[in-house]
């Protein structure tokens, strides 16, 4: 016979070797299709784009949803021989939109320029006989012509 014990917020079931031998009787459900909370990747089968997705990073529900879908299904269904290319109008006003929301979208230049130059700043040596970094790349790539 099984035990089962409450730990906080976990349930613990112990089962026994009989408990194992007895086929189970779960009812697996089938899926329906036809479910739109149901996670079924980027594209839907029918070819739709599935902007309940996860992967899109709540882009399509965020303060520029509108500009982010109209981009993205211009460039989904382009036809054109470099796909996206008649898309540039849609990605430009996308871009307007989330350069006014700086603190949800953040540049990725200016996110990673900022770090570098603090990364920089702190790893500086001090003192005049420090040799700059591309200077010390340079020379240590050269061979040694000292015996």
């Amino acid at each position: 016979m099984s035990s089962v014990r409450e730990e906080g917020k976990d349930t613990i079931i112990f089962v026994t070797k009989e408990d194992h031998e007895t086929p189970s009787s779960a009812e697996l459900v089938e899926e329906d299709p036809n479910d739109p909370y149901e996670e079924r990747g980027l594209i839907l089968p029918s070819g739709e784009i599935n902007w309940n997705c996860p992967c899109l990073g709540g882009m399509a529900s965020g303060p520029c949803g509108t500009e982010f879908k109209d981009a993205f299904s211009c460039f989904h269904y382009s036809k054109e021989e470099v796909k996206g290319s008649d898309c540039l109008e849609q990605f430009r006003a996308m871009q307007e939109c989330l350069q006014h929301y700086p603190e949800l979208y953040p540049q990725e230049d200016d996110a990673s320029s900022s770090q570098t130059l603090q990364d920089s700043a702190s790893a500086e040596p001090s003192g005049s006989n420090s040799t700059p970094v591309s200077e010390q790349d340079h020379d240590s790539t050269l061979p040694s012509t000292q015996s």
